[in-house]
């Protein structure tokens, strides 16, 4: 019974110190994005990651939008300096499945300190080596 209970300990560690490695790759992308430092975020980015967008308007209709990971650095490098923004993930449910992860993560983004919109990431990440790699991000977005 007892090497029973230890092994149950020892799974539950492991599964815990895996969330928590999933959510650091996570952190350091945001990390990357608030400094905008391209370099940061591509270390924890697929180099094939796909990234894309979902807009909810009453009055315009949902859209979905691609960007590539090019198009993604740039922009985020070319933030002007004057700008302030924050994306606030309010929560992490990470889920893992061997060297695949997914992580659903609602958020509020703010411009200037004032809320422009919120909604939810999702994120799939893929175990390259010792790192957890963002392979996909999903978002929506509402005002």
């Amino acid at each position: 019974m007892k090497l029973y209970i230890i092994i149950l300990l020892l799974i539950g560690f492991s599964v815990h110190a895996q969330k928590q490695d999933v959510q650091k790759s996570i952190e350091l992308f945001f990390e990357g994005f608030h400094q905008k430092d391209t370099v940061k975020i591509q270390s924890v980015c697929s180099y094939k990651v796909i990234l894309q967008s979902i807009s909810e308007s009453v009055t315009e209709g949902n859209k979905l939008s691609d960007e590539s990971a090019k198009e993604f650095y740039k922009s985020t490098a070319s933030i002007p300096s004057t700008m302030k923004f924050q994306e606030k993930i309010l929560n992490y449910n990470i889920q893992i499945d061997g060297t695949m992860a997914h992580v659903w993560a609602p958020y509020e983004f703010y411009l200037n300190d004032k809320l422009s919109h919120s909604g939810v990431n999702t994120f799939t990440l893929f175990k390259e080596k010792d790192t957890w790699k963002i392979i996909y991000l999903i978002d929506t977005r509402r005002k």
